[in-house]
């Protein structure tokens, strides 16, 4: 079994991919350093963001990749991103959440459907 990255290093390996595509990425909250939760928003900078989190069962697929799913249906205002990630800061404290700007896309991560 190949070893997995702990979340933080992930986390900034991932800003750094972002940056280097040019989208600006930043930890909007921190939190466990070996394995939290992950929670990506993604801002398309027209009032709409995305939120993906981690995807159930495994975290990582077959190939080594984190897997996420979307957490809402459609891109919402960041009052409701904000409002549910409230809720789940409570309930897990260890959580993280980055979020990246990318007007059309989803900062280059898959989705599970």
């Amino acid at each position: 079994m190949t070893p997995r990255l702990t979340t933080a290093i992930w986390v900034q390996a991932f800003l750094r991919t972002c940056e280097v595509r040019g989208q600006f990425g930043a930890i909007v909250h921190k939190g466990a350093e070996e394995a939290g939760a992950l929670y990506i928003v993604i801002n398309h900078l027209d009032g709409t963001h995305d939120l993906l989190a981690p995807a159930p069962g495994a975290a990582y697929d077959d190939a080594g990749e984190r897997r996420f799913v979307r957490d809402v249906p459609v891109p919402v205002a960041w009052s409701d991103i904000s409002e549910r990630m409230a809720r789940r800061k409570k309930a897990d404290p260890d959580l993280w959440l980055v979020e990246v700007e990318d007007r059309s896309g989803l900062a280059g991560l898959a989705v599970e459907a």
